[in-house]
């Protein structure tokens, strides 16, 4: 019978042979203890605020699988890319990370035995250590506005990588390197796919490249949507792509790799709740097995970037279903109907046209078409050229600026426009606003109304709250940000002192869903719920969660949020 490493080690043959599906992670030793990890992550605690090597503020809340940057309120290490030089460091592995190796690599083969590989890891990736000192938001809008500057900074990055992972496999010696770089939402890439390759697929070939050349096993760790680039993946040198989302149509790419990479997932989020009961897990569990294992080159596992689910009894089901598959496939078995496969419907991801919205003649028309390319300079200049045509400014604010959100809004939806677009197209609008909102008020002119949006307390992640805010500002709706780590008091009481007609809530993890059903509560307790719509969203919550709880609306992205807010808001106004 053979090893859990030796299936593995057949799982990476384009027509390899394993005997059995394996049990997650069973085939990995994760060594997390060497010298530089030690220096470089280990004062990151769960339930503590510390600041990393690279002077990073790292918030780990106690129930979060894993760390998280802060880099608002003046705390980013280079606010500006421009000056980069200045303000970022690498830490020198050299002069902290010499000693120690001989007695880790002892410790850590005695614990990895011969039936696993000993696998080396290594986090913060390059676009996440560009993320971690800049924010996310300075990253995506710098690939557009600063190309040279984020080229030379990811250079720099990658370089420090390099004599990091050498560092490590001289140093510890393994069979493996694992290392992490989310490059994506669950639904959608952050960047268009050729944005990506201009700035990140040579670093990363190079850097896969040398450790494949040191007789190393490439995993990369990626929770995330990257269905367009998978066959780059393969192409610059990954083996194994961990954290595959189920939303990546798993099936789809099996059949489009033909064996050129080992995908590692598929056992979703969504599953690793308190609540979630063991028959839940073992009936989802049993759905990826039967979609997945059939096609070959995959290992079903939580899509976490290490070891181990938040809640033990989640872990002990989909490894219990996987047992159960793997005997099942013993078992002589005739006449049985072929599953049905369930294929996630979506539009061609990564299509690259430029914007090509209907915006019509005249000078609204191009007042849209220059939002959504992001043009700052002339969207003010075209708001200027409304205005000496006697156009008034609510007229320049839904007849361009808002109509162009939408369309963008739409292309976002369908996979057409991608985060940097987004946050671009946002810089315009506050640009424009700052010049029409002072004439706004004498003009008559009205927004929609006012809404809190907020991160629920213990979730740090805020990239899909600013994405809703983003859109809401673009609708007309006035946005008051409460930030991360909210909590249900301060949704309700600010609703209560700022008069807001929507208070929208955010979560990505399942440990924090719970919050939202403590918002609903309090804002009925309060005596405002008759007057006040809750909003919920974000990578766990679903329709049925959101009627289970008795908020107002759930929506996919935050496109239909904005949309969604403005229909509500125009609704309660009439």
């Amino acid at each position: 019978m053979m090893t859990a490493k030796e299936n593995f080690l057949e799982l990476l043959k384009p027509d390899g042979q394993p005997e059995r599906q394996l049990r997650q992670y069973e085939a990995l030793y994760m060594c997390l203890n060497d010298p530089a990890n030690t220096y470089l992550r280990g004062n990151r605690k769960r339930g503590t605020v510390s600041v990393d090597r690279w002077g990073t503020t790292i918030s780990f809340p106690e129930d979060a699988p894993g760390p998280m940057p802060v880099t608002e309120d003046g705390l980013a290490v280079c606010p500006d890319v421009t000056c980069w030089r200045e303000t970022v460091h690498a830490p020198d592995l050299a002069a902290h990370c010499a000693d120690g190796w001989e007695a880790c690599r002892q410790q850590a083969r005695a614990a990895c035995g011969e039936e696993r590989l000993l696998a080396g890891f290594m986090g913060t990736g390059i676009f996440e250590q560009c993320h971690f000192l800049m924010g996310f938001e300075n990253t995506l809008t710098g690939l557009y506005e600063h190309p040279q500057e984020m080229h030379d900074l990811i250079e720099y990055i990658l370089e420090y990588r390099l004599a990091y992972v050498k560092l490590l496999i001289d140093g510890l010696r393994p069979d493996v390197i694992f290392s992490h770089d989310d490059w994506g939402t669950k639904d959608a890439l952050f960047m268009k796919p050729e944005m990506w390759r201009a700035f990140f697929k040579e670093p990363y070939r190079r850097f896969y490249g040398y450790i494949r050349s040191r007789g190393c096993i490439a995993i990369h760790h990626a929770d995330s949507y990257l269905a367009p680039i998978v066959e780059d993946m393969a192409e610059i040198g990954i083996q194994v792509w961990q954290g595959v989302l189920p939303e990546n149509d798993i099936p789809a790419l099996q059949r489009r790799l033909h064996g050129r990479l080992v995908l590692m997932g598929g056992m979703g989020a969504a599953i690793d709740r308190a609540d979630t009961s063991p028959e839940e897990i073992r009936a989802y569990a049993g759905r990826v097995l039967a979609d997945c294992c059939p096609q070959g080159h995959f290992i079903p596992s939580i899509t976490y970037g290490l070891p181990g689910a938040v809640y033990p009894h989640v872990d002990a089901c989909i490894n219990g279903a996987i047992d159960a598959y793997n005997a099942e496939l013993h078992v002589p078995r005739f006449d049985v109907p072929p599953v049905p496969r369930r294929v996630l419907a979506r539009p061609a991801a990564g299509a690259a046209a430029e914007k090509t919205a209907d915006t019509g003649e005249g000078v609204l028309g191009r007042l849209a078409a220059a939002l959504q390319r992001g043009q700052r300079n002339k969207v003010l200049s075209l708001c200027q050229e409304a205005l000496a045509q006697g156009l008034t400014p609510q007229d320049i604010l839904s007849g361009g600026l808002v109509r162009g959100m939408d369309q963008l809004g739409e292309d976002f939806s369908a996979s057409r426009a991608f985060v940097p677009e987004m946050l671009m197209a946002a810089r315009c609008m506050q640009a424009a606003l700052a010049v029409l909102k002072p004439l706004m008020a004498g003009s008559g002119g009205e927004r929609l109304g006012r809404a809190c949006i907020g991160t629920v307390r213990g979730d740090m992640h805020d990239i899909g709250k600013n994405l809703v805010k983003i859109m809401m500002e673009g609708s007309g709706i006035e946005v008051v940000d409460l930030g991360v780590d909210v909590s249900p008091e301060q949704f309700v009481e600010t609703a209560l002192r700022q008069d807001c007609g929507i208070i929208a809530c955010s979560s990505l993890l399942t440990t924090t869903m719970s919050e939202m059903r403590r918002v609903v509560a309090l804002a009925e307790e309060r005596g405002i719920r008759d007057r006040v719509k809750i909003f919920v969203g974000g990578a766990p919550i679903s329709q049925s969660f959101c009627d289970e709880i008795g908020a107002d609306v759930y929506t996919e992205d935050a496109a239909a949020a904005a949309r969604a807010a403005a229909a509500a808001l125009r609704a309660e106004k009439r």
